[in-house]
């Protein structure tokens, strides 16, 4: 007897689709091992599948497993605002709430819906506040593995790690034309600062507003993807750089848009909202749009 399985699609971090980050969400898991989802995510091909749960946490409605093509995430952005909009769109949210947690690896994750609660119009993801690194010295060196030069770097400013809950380091450019020229040589990069996390670059872009920047995001080769389109988990702790360190002029309220994933043909605009106190970037928020793609079943042999 075979096994089926429903699934929906969704581009998230865009309001058209075929552009932002590609998502698909099985709603009705049980039954699927770990090595069945993952070979799943890998058949999918997509930078990221979920599987939702029933929680094991009582202030969750769900429990949100994340998979790449090569490994399992403790947490991720684009699949908890694409989840999230998915248990919405299809009831599965508490009634008329427009706010609840997702269990995920790190821990629950607050999500916040705007507009109709049956079709949201912007899911909102929160962050716990960022931590970073000591800045990376090797500043040569890495840009010598991203092809570029050393003073292609934005001056004055650090590379860093950072995290929400996921590890980048963040490489700060100079301006959009350098960010799509970088192309990561990771034997490299590992000389430079051992073995490094997924690698974020990004510039100021006052060509298209002065709060923006344009970001890429290079992948391990753990994940199976070599660049990722929109990256919410990494875009947390990116606002809070570009924040305290001024990267960009702020508006008030707080609102930096991260324009990700335009090199690959699959641009996304990427909202992240926050509040610096004492310099300090605290409540933070990342957020968009959410597009239904398709729906399928996929069978298992069983």
């Amino acid at each position: 007897m075979s096994r089926r399985y429903p699934f929906v699609t969704v581009d998230v971090f865009t309001d058209q689709q075929f552009g932002g980050n590609q998502l698909a969400v099985f709603l009705e898991p049980d039954g699927l091992s770990d090595v069945e989802m993952q070979a799943i995510a890998r058949e999918m091909n997509l930078s990221e599948t979920t599987f939702v749960f029933a929680p094991t946490r009582p202030d969750c409605i769900a429990r949100v497993r994340i998979f790449t093509p090569g490994s399992e995430l403790p947490f991720a952005g684009h699949p908890t605002v694409g989840t999230a909009w998915v248990l919405a769109n299809r009831g599965r949210a508490p009634a008329g709430s427009r706010s609840f947690s997702l269990e995920e690896g790190i821990g629950a994750v607050p999500v916040r819906l705007e507009g109709d609660v049956a079709s949201p119009s912007r899911v909102w993801m929160s962050h716990r506040d960022a931590a970073f690194g000591a800045a990376v010295q090797q500043r040569a060196e890495i840009a010598a593995a991203l092809g570029l030069l050393e003073s292609d770097l934005l001056a004055d400013q650090p590379v860093v790690t950072g995290s929400t809950g996921v590890p980048f380091l963040y490489v700060p450019l100079r301006s959009p034309e350098v960010v799509d020229r970088a192309e990561p040589d990771w034997r490299a990069l590992i000389a430079a600062v051992g073995e490094p996390p997924n690698t974020f670059v990004f510039a100021p872009d006052p060509g298209r507003g002065t709060s923006r920047v344009y970001s890429r995001m290079f992948a391990g080769a753990s994940l199976g993807i070599p660049e990722d389109s929109a990256t919410g988990s990494a875009s947390g702790p990116l606002g809070a750089y570009v924040a305290e360190h001024g990267v960009v002029g702020l508006p008030e309220p707080i609102e930096i848009i991260s324009l990700q994933g335009n090199k690959m043909g699959r641009p996304s605009l990427i909202r992240i909202r926050l509040r610096l106190a004492n310099g300090h970037a605290t409540g933070i928020e990342v957020g968009r749009s959410v597009v239904r793609v398709l729906e399928g079943v996929l069978t298992l042999a069983s």
